[in-house]
């Protein structure tokens, strides 16, 4: 799947970074799926990860999770 990063925002709290909305979107080769919308990254996992690269690879890895995420039943 090819990921593009579209905006990566910050959040300030009292002058610091507080937290980091990663902006992303996101097709299948073919674009016979499209994925987009937005992880979110403590300053932290920001500082630590702060590449395309290495952002593009969060994106993978937390959209995946959620892609498999097996519901809750009630």
């Amino acid at each position: 799947m090819n990921i593009t990063i579209t905006n990566v925002s910050m959040n300030y709290k009292e002058g610091i970074v507080d937290n980091v909305r990663v902006n992303f979107r996101g097709n299948a080769e073919e674009r016979t799926i499209t994925v987009n919308g937005y992880i979110p990254l403590t300053a932290a996992e920001y500082n630590e990860n702060s590449t395309i690269d290495a952002l593009r690879s969060i994106v993978r890895d937390k959209v995946s999770e959620r892609i498999l995420e097996v519901p809750k039943l009630a």
